[in-house]
Parts: structure tokens; C-alpha cells; sequence
């Protein structure tokens, strides 16, 4: 016999969170999600992230399949290129990538703030604005109640923290569980493609992803992001008329100003930037990235000064710490609320998508009779640790994204550049790595559920 459905609360509409409630109220589960920030153009810049086979199939099975094409609508002009160059622009590796007609399998070039624009689309009346959530309370009848900073709450029968890195639930709920700096800082800029700007950038960087192996372990990561939209709003020549229909129709255009750039992160170890860099801003943050990078190729500088000074952005990158299980209850977490990781294999969101769907299918069951609430999450629970914990791990481990890596230490530095410039250049050039390069940059996905 079928349970009654029950009423789900979301701390945070990150992409996670909006995501699982998609998911929830296609399966006809209640479901409200409560937003720290004011309005749905607040809180976040229009910055890449790489959605991939993990993400897609998620958003493909919690989305309402007209929402799911206009997220495909919404993508960047995916890359051509994996590409690997100096600071002085010198191409030391570049991989061809696969086209692929499937939509489903393929990366995709995201801008967040945009992604999140499609994820808000009709969610009206289930997202609460200017929500900041103070803390909960399980009462003994199995539901769940949650405060907020103006004096409201809202009662359910599942917390879901999806509030990232600084989870306020995950305070309360699992105050062992913690994160801490990887010791590296991110400066990311988003610089306007105009003719002068795209001319700034070869042809093969522009059609691709590039990974820049500075001298003196300073590193960074450029991506060219165009969409199917000028800076008008105005649908482009050449655009289907499927994906320029989608468009039109889409309220989510008239929300957000992301327009076709160019992102230039760079990033290096914690000690190698001023200790007040995180409490820096706009063209005062710009002359940090400059002062870290006086030997890069003119072109890239240029860049950074014509980049808009209102999006320079520092990121501290942390990782958290890993956690043994816990007793399941009616508060659960997903994505960075639970398993912060860093950039390096670029599977955040990726992994946060894979939270909400596999929690989602978990409270779907529990619907249907075949569980109860506190065995599908715990059932979500013990699979979603060992993987989350993995990509951590994976993460902290890849080249460049922790603080101690050696290619931060001044003799050992040198060396350890040579040999990641050396190990691109080598893959790149014998056919049977290249492939195999390429086939783990198209299927990695972080599970195999």
C-alpha cells in the first residue's frame, strides 16, 4: 500500500536543490525550497561549470521534458578542444573532442547563473526568496520544522540541506563534519568577447578549454562561452527555430545578463597571495592577478584588464573532511552541504545533480509503499557518502588544486612542471593515449549507478 506522499523542505536553490525539486514535484511529492538570497538574480556570476553525462542524466529525469530542452537551448557552444599552454600562450598538447549527437552524453558548457535561471522556471510557487534558514527542530511526531532569520518557519517531513560549502543544517545536523581549506585561491574574471577580445585569443584556445601550466606555479584555465543570444537578448542567425522557439518562451532570458566571454581563472597556492585577497573587489582584485602573472603573454594580461571588474571574483577552494555514516533521521544533505570537493575534476555540480536524483527515485519508492521515509534516505544515504566522499578525494588529488602540491615548492616546482607539460605533450601525441585521453574526458562521470 502506497504511503501518503510526504512534504519535502529544500535549505538553498543551488543547483541541486532545485534540481531534486523538479524531480520530487514530477512525481507529485510536496516539496518548498527556501533561498537565503532576495530574488533570483542575486548570489551568483555567470562563470562555467562542466556538465556531463552524471549531470545530464539527471536533469533529463527530474526536469519536465520541455525544461530539459531548454536547458540544452541554454548551453554554451560546447568545446573542441582540450587544450594545454604555457603562460606564454606556446600550445604544449591539444585534444580533439568528440562530437556527440546525444545529448545525454556529451560535456556541456554551462554559465551557473544561467543554469540556474532554467532550474528556477517553474518553480514559482515553491521557491521562497529571502528565506535564511537560523535552525530546525524533529519533533516527536516525525516531522520536521525550520526557522528562518525573519521570523517564519515551515514544517515538513524531510529537511533537505542543499545550502553549500556553509551549510547552516549541516552545522546543526552534523557538526563533526567539516570542511577546511585546500590552500589554494582561485581569482576568476569574466571578460566581455568583443573583436579585439577574440582576437586576443588563438583559433584552436577559442574554440576549446585550455589549461595554462605557468612558470613560478601559477596556473590557470581559459574557456570562450557563446550562446545561441546576443547582448540584446535578440536570438542569433542560425539558431533552429526548435531552440529559438524554446527561447523566446523562456522567462529565464529576461532574468539573467550573461552574454557570450570569455572566463580567465587563475589560480596558485594560498601563500603566494595577499592575506586580505578574499576581502578584495573589482579592479583591486584585477592587480593581484596581474602582480601574480608579470611573465604571461601579453594577450592574457590584456585580458584580464579588459575583463569586467565587477565579476573578479576570489574563491577560496576547500574540500571537507570525510565522515563516517551517520544514523539516518528526517534530515538529510546533498552536494557541497555534505561533500565540498575542488575543482580539479570538475564534477561538483555534477555530483550534487547525482544527489538529487538519486534521492529523488529513493523518496519516490518510499511513495509507492515499497519503503518507508527513513529507509529511503538512509538507502540514499549509504550510497551517496562512498561516492560523494571518492569524488572528494579524486578532486583534492588532481594536479595543481591542493595547496602542498609540489608544483608550488620553489627547486621541486620547476621539475614537477616539466613533467605535467611533458605527460599532455606525450598523450597528445601517441594515438593510443590521445584516444584513450579523450574517452576518459568524454565518459568520466563519477558513478555507475
Amino acid at each position: 500500500m502506497s504511503a501518503p506522499p510526504p512534504h519535502v523542505l529544500i535549505i538553498g536553490a543551488g543547483t541541486g536543490g532545485l534540481c531534486l525539486a523538479h524531480g520530487l514535484r514530477r512525481a507529485g511529492i510536496s516539496v518548498a525550497v527556501y533561498e537565503r538570497h532576495r530574488h533570483r538574480a542575486e548570489g551568483l556570476l555567470g562563470y562555467r561549470v562542466g556538465i556531463g553525462p552524471t549531470g545530464s542524466r539527471a536533469l533529463r529525469e527530474c526536469l519536465p521534458p520541455e525544461l530539459f530542452a531548454t536547458f540544452l537551448a541554454t548551453c554554451a557552444r560546447p568545446p573542441r578542444y582540450f587544450n594545454v599552454v604555457t603562460q606564454g600562450l606556446r600550445q604544449t598538447a591539444s585534444f580533439e573532442l568528440r562530437p556527440d549527437a546525444d545529448p545525454e552524453h556529451t560535456e556541456h558548457s554551462v554559465a551557473r547563473m544561467v543554469l540556474r535561471q532554467v532550474l528556477l522556471t517553474g518553480l514559482t510557487d515553491v521557491v521562497h526568496f529571502d528565506r535564511t534558514f537560523v535552525r530546525y527542530e524533529q519533533r516527536d511526531d516525525g516531522t520536521v520544522t525550520a526557522y528562518f532569520a525573519d521570523g517564519t518557519s515551515a514544517t515538513g517531513d524531510l529537511l533537505v540541506a542543499a545550502d553549500g560549502t556553509h551549510s547552516a543544517v549541516r552545522r546543526q545536523y552534523l557538526p563533526h563534519a567539516v570542511t577546511r581549506d585546500a590552500g589554494t585561491i582561485n581569482i576568476a574574471t569574466r571578460v566581455p568577447l568583443t573583436a579585439r577580445t577574440r582576437d586576443l585569443v588563438p583559433e584552436r584556445v577559442r574554440q576549446g578549454i585550455s589549461l595554462i601550466f605557468g612558470a613560478g606555479g601559477t596556473m590557470g584555465v581559459l574557456h570562450v562561452m557563446e550562446f545561441r543570444w546576443d547582448a540584446e537578448r535578440a536570438i542569433k542567425p542560425g539558431v533552429s527555430d526548435a531552440d529559438a522557439a524554446l527561447l523566446r518562451d523562456w522567462p529565464g532570458l529576461a532574468h539573467d545578463t550573461t552574454t557570450d566571454n570569455i572566463n580567465l581563472i587563475i589560480w596558485s597556492t594560498a601563500r603566494r597571495f595577499p592575506a586580505d585577497v578574499m576581502q578584495r573587489r573589482g579592479e583591486d582584485l584585477v592587480r593581484v592577478a596581474l602582480d601574480l602573472t608579470p611573465n604571461w603573454h601579453p594577450h592574457l594580461r590584456e585580458l584580464l584588464t579588459r575583463g569586467d571588474p565587477d565579476s573578479a571574483l576570489p574563491i577560496k577552494v576547500t574540500t571537507s573532511e570525510p565522515v563516517p555514516p551517520w544514523k539516518s533521521s528526517t534530515v538529510t544533505l546533498l552536494g557541497d552541504a555534505i561533500h565540498t570537493m575542488t575543482p580539479g575534476r570538475g564534477v561538483g555540480a555534477n555530483t550534487a545533480l547525482r544527489d538529487a536524483r538519486l534521492l529523488c527515485q529513493q523518496l519516490t519508492h518510499a511513495v509507492a509503499g515499497d519503503k518507508t521515509l527513513l529507509q529511503a534516505v538512509a538507502d540514499y544515504e549509504a550510497a551517496m557518502v562512498p561516492y560523494g566522499f571518492a569524488r572528494v578525494t579524486e578532486s583534492l588529488n588532481r594536479s595543481g588544486t591542493n595547496g602542498d602540491d609540489r608544483m608550488y615548492r620553489p627547486v621541486v616546482g620547476r621539475l614537477a612542471l616539466l613533467g605535467a607539460r611533458g605527460y599532455f605533450g606525450v598523450t597528445s601525441r601517441v594515438p593510443r593515449l590521445r584516444r584513450k585521453f579523450v574517452d576518459d574526458f568524454h565518459t568520466y562521470e563519477g558513478d555507475q549507478d
